[in-house]
């Protein structure tokens, strides 16, 4: 039931944050008041609204991780929802560590599938499959996930 919770919520997070994307004058709190919620269980609206605050308030440093693994796709060109997906991965899987990577990226690779264009789905795994094993790399050289030496 957890995982279907989840999975609900992270739904949710991603339409959210794909408004508060293209409407750059909304708050996420303003956002949040004008998504119909009806129906939804506590533990969903919970996770969601935690999901998007903590994304949206984190999204600059997530883009610039995206930016220092990725070349040739700046995150302002990516398609909004794949994009949104990949922040969501990269949040619940790297930053946050709520969930496994692999997890974090299956999640982010079916919302894409769901919410996003044909190719959408390729595109994030390929995205997300560069920047784990870029961090994987930087972390085996004694560095953060911001590519600061570690003690």
């Amino acid at each position: 039931m957890l995982q279907q919770q989840r999975r609900r919520a992270r739904e949710i997070a991603l339409q959210l944050l794909y408004a508060l994307d293209i409407r750059n004058d909304q708050t996420p709190d303003e956002a949040m008041a004008l998504f119909p919620f009806d129906g939804e269980s506590e533990e969903v609206m919970n996770y969601a609204i935690w999901l998007v605050k903590e994304i949206w308030g984190k999204r600059v440093e997530i883009d610039n991780l995206i930016r220092m693994h990725i070349t040739g796709w700046r995150p302002e060109r990516m398609v909004t929802v794949d994009l949104e997906a990949i922040r969501l991965a990269l949040f619940e899987g790297v930053y946050s560590k709520v969930v496994p990577i692999p997890v974090a990226i299956s999640e982010a690779i079916e919302l894409a599938k769901r919410f996003g264009t044909e190719n959408s789905g390729r595109f994030v795994n390929g995205v997300l499959g560069k920047i784990v094993r870029s961090i994987a790399e930087v972390e085996g050289d004694g560095k953060d996930v911001e590519g600061n030496a570690s003690a």
